[in-house]
């Protein structure tokens, strides 16, 4: 056997990075960048710079960096609603405080995607497949509310505009968290005892 023969069997196959991770690299970098930077400061070299991926990767995956932050925000909401969905328990009222819970968890879990959601989202060209995903979080909530009212938990009305107020106590909640402002020694507990002054505020004959 030649020298030349032996270094072919013995030559390990150069393995290729797949799309996937250069992908989900691309965003790790975004969201990173994002947390440093804010969205104004997120660009398309800073991130393919960051990930280690030509400049020409992120517009073959993204089109422009309205379509990573599109991708960023995506990430987020499909993060949210798999939390909440997630979120189980042995009765109607239990599930949704349960999730409501997890609504928090995540938040606070991946402050950055939460920020681009809400108090960034005005700054974003979202397309109208992303708004419709978005949505899909609010109708989880809503869901599981109208679940609670078919069980008597919580009084009858209009699950639409119930969920509204629930999802408001939560998202100030976390926004003030996420924004510093909070005083409470344990925020996991306060916002826990927040849930709980919310749904005995709309059970029956609480009014």
């Amino acid at each position: 056997m030649d020298c030349y023969t032996a270094s072919m069997e013995t030559a390990q196959p150069r393995q290729r990075t797949s799309s996937t991770e250069i992908t989900q690299a691309l965003l790790t970098a975004a969201t990173e960048i994002l947390a440093e930077d804010g969205s104004g400061g997120l660009t398309i070299r800073q991130v393919a710079q960051r990930a280690g991926v030509a400049p020409m990767g992120v517009y073959s995956r993204f089109g422009s960096k309205d379509g990573l932050l599109e991708a960023l925000f995506l990430e987020g909401v499909d993060g949210l609603i798999e939390s909440v969905r997630a979120a189980s328990g042995p009765d109607a009222l239990s599930r949704l405080r349960n999730g409501c819970l997890a609504y928090r968890e995540f938040a606070v879990g991946h402050p950055q995607h939460y920020l681009l959601m809400f108090s960034q989202m005005a700054e974003l060209e979202l397309s109208e497949a992303a708004m419709m995903r978005a949505k899909e979080s609010f109708v989880e909530l809503s869901t599981r509310v109208q679940d609670a009212m078919m069980a008597g938990s919580l009084a009858q009305g209009d699950e639409v505009e119930v969920a509204q107020l629930i999802w408001d106590g939560l998202h100030g909640s976390v926004s003030l968290e996420l924004s510093g402002v909070t005083f409470a020694a344990e925020p996991a507990e306060a916002f826990a005892r927040l849930v709980d002054v919310l749904l005995k505020g709309l059970a029956p004959g609480s009014g």
